[in-house]
């Protein structure tokens, strides 16, 4: 244990008052002069002589100097003090009064607490005490012993105010906390947009609006309205033809607004980006109908397009079916039959068009996508057919890989299997249902590809360009099964193995159970 600890240290007194005499400032030439104003009550003045008059063996104060214009604050002032001025015993002994809060009682004579030092007149040290002159000149000064040998602190001296004690960690968790949970907010509130954004939009009136402004249409489009079509299809119709701005726009107008219409089919001249409501008015002028215009639809077949054709072009639907029963040699084409070889398109004819110039028309255009294509002369039936099966059987972005499995099937002579050329086969084709009956099914007609294997005796629909290009160029891939397990979105599931394809089979059945009006049969 070191010394310092383990005894009483020895003062030299001599020593320690050489030290003090060293370090009193130097003699003021100022006279002193004697203040015998009576101090303000409750001033640290006060306190002082109350303290001293009350110490035993006290002396009458001695009076403290004042400047001339001086306040009374001034003479408590305490006198700085350089050099080592106290021993290691002093320096514990002050450090025993400072550690603690309250400390009741005082080692050699200095005070333990801050009225303790502030009221005593004649402190001593280590039992040795200062001659006269020193003392009268501390306290004239105003100042203590120990602020001979201690230096004021800010708090002391009310220099400066006492540092506030500093909480950067609780401040460093506040922030994290604070920045998580603004993260959060943040964070929930990109998932709702990007989620529910569009219909937020709507509801605030912040979105793009439905329909297009007023005064703005130009151009020119066709639109062809079918036989039996109603506001939905129409409405497609017109937002594919670039007519009107969104696809349910003007159907939202005739329910809103209460409107019963009857649509006729045919082709109807109308402008780009109109209003539903003048897109309603130029379809129901008969200024805008085309009375020499003919269609025929992706996917449809002769019969399905010989009713609207001979409506919309004002002819006896039996010229038509007579110029399609025709030697198909006719028009140039090495065929059993022209099913697949009117081209599905918008036609508009000159007056006084005859129905074999219509039919003419239509099979030139196939051959133009054939040639497109790259399809050679002596191969165009076989292609075409491959085509027909490829645009009934899936969508247009499957096209490619409908045909994959139509060719390995063919390839390994296995049948095909497909749903649409037993319907076509049977006369169910048109029926607007995907499943085949079981009379469909079993029916030995040259189509049904159920009973036969290879390609049907001919094509089965018109196929368009995307079906054609196909048909030329199927996707790489194994797959030999693919069945369609959402009907409202065309989602498709292509197999490898005929245990895979049972799996998709399980999900297009259940999404029949849960849609029991999607189409999947008849009923």
């Amino acid at each position: 244990m070191p010394e310092r600890e383990s005894s009483s240290p020895q003062h030299d007194p001599d020593a320690r008052l050489g030290d003090l005499f060293e370090n009193l400032p130097d003699p003021s030439q100022q006279s002193p002069t004697v203040d015998n104003t009576p101090p303000a009550p409750g001033s640290r003045r006060a306190a002082r002589e109350a303290a001293a008059a009350q110490a035993p063996g006290a002396q009458a104060p001695v009076p403290e100097p004042q400047e001339p214009g001086s306040d009374d604050d001034a003479s408590t002032r305490a006198l700085p003090v350089t050099g080592p001025a106290q021993s290691s015993d002093m320096r514990a002994d002050d450090s025993a009064t400072r550690g603690g809060d309250h400390v009741s009682a005082a080692r050699d004579g200095v005070p333990t607490s801050d009225a303790d030092r502030d009221g005593a007149s004649a402190p001593v040290v280590a039992g040795a005490a200062l001659p006269a002159t020193a003392a009268a000149g501390a306290a004239g000064s105003g100042g203590r012993l120990e602020d001979l040998f201690h230096a004021h602190t800010d708090e002391d001296s009310g220099s400066r105010p006492p540092k506030k004690k500093k909480r950067r960690t609780g401040c460093l968790v506040a922030l994290i906390i604070v920045l998580a949970v603004i993260g959060g907010i943040v964070g929930t509130g990109i998932w709702a947009w990007n989620t529910y954004g569009d219909k937020i939009s709507d509801a605030l009136g912040w979105g793009e609006p439905a329909d297009w402004e007023p005064g703005i249409a130009s151009g020119e489009v066709l639109v062809t309205v079918q036989e039996g079509d109603t506001g939905s299809p129409v409405s497609t119709a017109l937002y594919e033809a670039g007519v009107t701005r969104t696809d349910e726009v003007f159907y939202d107008y005739l329910v809103k607004e209460n409107i019963a219409v009857t649509f006729y089919p045919g082709i109807y001249r109308l402008q780009e980006k109109m209003t539903a409501e003048a897109a309603l008015e130029a379809l129901q002028d008969p200024a805008n109908k085309l009375e020499n215009s003919a269609s025929v639809g992706e996917g449809a077949t002769i019969e399905s397009s010989l009713p609207g054709m001979a409506e919309s072009l004002g002819m006896p639907i039996e010229d038509l079916q007579a110029a399609v029963d025709a030697d198909p040699a006719t028009y140039g084409v090495t065929a059993q039959s022209l099913e697949g070889w009117l081209f599905p398109a918008v036609y508009t004819f000159d007056p006084g068009v005859t129905a074999t110039q219509v039919i003419q028309r239509m099979v030139d255009r196939t051959k133009e996508s054939l040639d497109a294509a790259g399809v050679p002369a002596e191969d165009a039936q076989r292609v075409l057919t491959i085509a027909s099966i490829i645009q009934r059987e899936g969508l247009t972005a499957d096209f490619p890989k409908v045909s994959r499995v139509i060719q390995n099937r063919l390839d390994i002579d296995m049948k095909l299997q497909m749903d649409s050329t037993a319907q076509y086969g049977y006369g169910s084709l048109h029926e607007g249902v995907v499943s085949s009956s079981a009379e469909a099914l079993e029916d030995p007609n040259d189509w049904n590809t159920y009973v036969h294997t290879g390609l049907p005796i001919t094509p089965i629909a018109s196929p368009s360009d995307a079906a054609i290009d196909a048909a030329m160029h199927p996707a790489d891939g194994p797959w030999l099964y693919f069945v369609t397990i959402n009907l409202a979105t065309g989602e498709t599931q292509f197999s490898v193995t005929y245990e895979e394809h049972l799996q998709g089979v399980e999900k297009w059945e259940k999404w029949c159970q849960e849609n029991p009006d999607g189409g999947c049969s008849a009923g």
